[in-house]
């Protein structure tokens, strides 16, 4: 077992990122980015600039660094909107595709499912989700009033991405066509990509140079490119619901991004292709 590792100063973590070959021409800058940010937190935006003997790239820059930082902040607030509209719609959607065909209470009975359906389960992460909440407003009116009943318009209001996504996938064959149409075999796998991707975003994890653990099905792409921000972006827009929204608000402000950083990032750490704004519209 290894020791863990000593507090270090904050001169301390600027010796120790000049020791291995990090540039800093503004210690004051420097100084204050490590106070706010944290040196743990932005030694992850060094690993793509890193050597094999833990040194880092000749000429690396500590302000190139920290802009390749803000610019996966800026991304990450990007797709958590973009994440936000499309969970939006997929709760109001399945919400009324399931309750037209099957009741109000039709998610309560396991026969409206398929057989790897755990109506235990499903039930008690409902039940998780209603004590949780159960001082929110629309929460505590149908526990007061309908004996703690809720239409599925209405609990839905309380699943996360990954109730969600558990909810499509535990749908029966023909419900999955219906509601997907061609797609309905690949919108699981887009489903869990954009749960991690929102899980994510919300913990302002980082994007930049980061492996996934989900993989996209259904687009024509390297295995490297699908554990990569690419096939999680490709996920998003396969999802969003609206062509005309993403084209006009979404894309403007990610190739905006894109191109105010683009001295700074590179395509490759994300798996991006050199025409990915083409291929990223609808």
């Amino acid at each position: 077992m290894n020791e863990v590792k000593p507090h270090l100063s904050y001169e301390g973590q600027i010796n120790k990122l000049r020791e291995k070959g990090c540039i800093i021409d503004d210690d004051s800058f420097c100084r204050n980015v490590l106070v706010n940010i944290g040196y743990y937190r932005l030694s992850a935006y060094f690993l793509p600039f890193k050597s094999f003997d833990g040194t880092y790239m000749d000429n690396l820059s500590f302000k190139r660094v920290y802009r390749v930082y803000e610019f996966d902040r800026k991304l990450r607030n990007l797709l958590f909107s973009a994440i936000e509209v499309i969970e939006v719609s997929l709760r109001t959607r399945l919400a009324h595709f399931h309750s037209e065909k099957y009741g109000a209470l039709g998610y309560l009975d396991a026969s409206s499912f398929n057989s790897k359906h755990n109506a235990d389960k499903f039930k008690l992460n409902i039940d998780r989700e209603i004590e949780n909440n159960k001082k929110v407003l629309f929460v505590k009116h149908h526990i007061d009033n309908y004996d703690g009943q809720f239409p599925l318009w209405v609990i839905s209001e309380l699943f996360t991405f990954g109730m969600l996504s558990y909810f499509y996938n535990d749908l029966i064959t023909a419900d999955k066509k219906a509601f997907a149409g061609a797609d309905y075999r690949n919108m699981i796998s887009w489903m869990r990509c954009c749960t991690d991707l929102r899980n994510i975003c919300a913990h302002y994890g980082r994007l930049y140079f980061r492996i996934f653990s989900a993989m996209p099905s259904g687009f024509q792409i390297s295995e490297a490119a699908k554990r990569r921000l690419w096939g999680a972006i490709l996920s998003v827009k396969a999802l969003y619901p609206s062509a005309e929204k993403w084209n006009s608000e979404f894309m403007p402000r990610i190739e905006a991004l894109f191109e105010e950083y683009k001295e700074d990032i590179n395509l490759y750490h994300l798996a991006y292709p050199r025409d990915w704004a083409i291929q990223l519209k609808k």
